[in-house]
């Protein structure tokens, strides 16, 4: 009887002990898991930061360029006016306005290319750390996945 005593009682201590292993194990993973989580978070919330900086800078490279073009459009516009005034005939009047016409749209077309440029630099970089991310976490669930 002592001996069936001592078996059972081996038996149940095996039990208690494969079961605290396997609690702990699962707690150890669960508290991994958090910790990956956690640090997958944060390496989000930093690309989210530097994607926003990257869009203000595109912004205010921007902003600089419409601000430059707009003060170089008011000079010429009032350089044209001032040449138009002098002028002194009709026929001087109409030349010296097409040729600012044509000054006037070549430039414009320049800074829209210019600021197309810009926006899509603009667009690019601040793409660039959520694109790298999001790399990342598909390249992490196809590691986890195998």
């Amino acid at each position: 009887m002592a001996n069936s005593a001592e078996t059972a009682k081996g038996a149940a201590d095996r039990v208690t002990a494969a079961g605290s292993q396997a609690f702990k194990e699962t707690v150890d993973k669960s508290l991994a898991a958090i910790s990956d989580l956690n640090s997958q978070s944060k390496l989000n919330a930093e690309a989210v930061v530097a994607s926003v900086q990257a869009a203000t800078r595109g912004a205010e490279t921007l902003g600089a360029q419409m601000v430059a073009y707009a003060k170089k459009s008011a000079e010429d516009n009032t350089t044209a006016l001032r040449s138009l005034s002098s002028a002194k005939s009709l026929q001087e009047a109409v030349e010296l306005q097409t040729t600012f016409a044509k000054s006037a749209l070549e430039a414009y077309m320049s800074e829209v290319s210019r600021w197309t440029e810009t926006v899509s630099a603009s667009m690019r970089e601040s793409m660039r750390p959520i694109n790298e991310r999001a790399s990342a976490t598909v390249q992490q669930f196809q590691a986890a996945r195998h």
